[in-house]
């Protein structure tokens, strides 16, 4: 942010003091914060002030500032943090302030500038010949969508070109600048699309609300007597799905017949009734193998027993 500083003492007036009527409007406007809380009206006071004077002097900060009861920093400090504060003497007709910040530059903001260059002053916060213009460029004034825009004392004015913008700096510098309208200066409302809605134009009638008849007790009944459809479920040709097919679980006797069939069937390949006897052994009933001993035949094992020493 660039250093803000008071105008030259040559231009700064002796004194300062409100009319009658912004007297009176001070007065209410600081009776509108609660005791010991006043101070907060500073920020009014001062624009009231620039608006009485077209800008904020040195006498009207320190007028402001006794009013207040508040110390001469704290008022000075105000006035030069907020832009909208002009602390040199701008045009007595219009002060327009450029928008420089990029939506409004990508939409052609330095031509505006170059405008106010033509037709005010090469450099900004400079007066024209009559000291009845001026213009300085500033950061972003919220109407991004309207770009490129300038504001002229409290009114803003969107959707420029420097043709119309021409225009309205010479109806103020005429005297005229309250007949130019404020806000869009195309064929739009605020930022609504240019020539008015586009979207949502057509009547959209709702297919059934509260207000419309309810259907009848029979006419209930008939929809419910109709089956449900078929449409929404899966299709699945796999015979454990087939409804035709009986199972134990709905058709017991069937399943009956089905257990008979399988004991008449012969056995598989890999099924047995019974374990095969293992390799060399003998089969119950058969005469035991050439010079194999049969269990009765076999010699029974001793155990030796122990004597004392020396028995055998």
């Amino acid at each position: 942010m660039s250093v803000r500083r008071l105008a030259e003492d040559q231009v700064q007036p002796a004194i300062f003091a409100f009319n009658d009527e912004n007297a009176v409007w001070a007065e209410a406007t600081i009776r509108k914060y609660p005791a010991g809380r006043q101070q907060s009206a500073v920020i009014p006071l001062l624009m009231r002030a620039q608006e009485q004077d077209g800008w904020v002097t040195r006498a009207a900060i320190e007028f402001v500032a006794n009013k207040l009861d508040m110390p001469y920093i704290r008022v000075l400090e105000v006035a030069t943090f907020y832009t909208q504060f002009q602390l040199k003497p701008v045009g007595t007709r219009a002060h327009i302030q450029v928008c420089g910040t990029t939506p409004c530059m990508l939409r052609g903001a330095e031509d505006l500038m170059k405008v106010c260059q033509h037709k005010i002053h090469h450099d900004p916060f400079a007066l024209n010949a009559a000291g009845t213009l001026s213009w300085e460029e500033v950061e972003c004034q919220g109407a991004c969508v309207n770009a490129p825009m300038v504001i002229i004392f409290k009114d803003a004015y969107e959707d420029l070109t420097p043709e119309r913008l021409e225009e309205i700096i010479d109806a103020f510098e005429a005297g005229k600048g309250d007949e130019i309208k404020p806000g869009p200066q195309i064929d739009r409302i605020f930022s609504a699309p240019e020539g008015g809605p586009q979207t949502l134009n057509d009547e959209i009638k709702p297919v059934r609300t509260n207000l419309d008849p309810q259907p009848s007790a029979e006419e209930t009944a008939a929809a419910a007597s109709v089956p449900p459809a078929d449409a929404g479920r899966p299709k699945d040709t796999a015979p454990e799905t087939d409804p035709k097919l009986k199972t134990p679980a709905t058709a017991p006797a069937a399943a009956a017949e089905n257990a008979k069939a399988a004991e008449t069937q012969p056995l598989s390949g890999t099924a047995k009734s019974k374990s095969a006897p293992k390799a060399g052994s003998a089969v119950e009933g058969a005469p035991p193998e050439e010079g194999a001993v049969s269990g009765d035949l076999k010699p029974k094992r001793t155990r030796r027993k122990t004597t004392t020493e020396g028995e055998s």
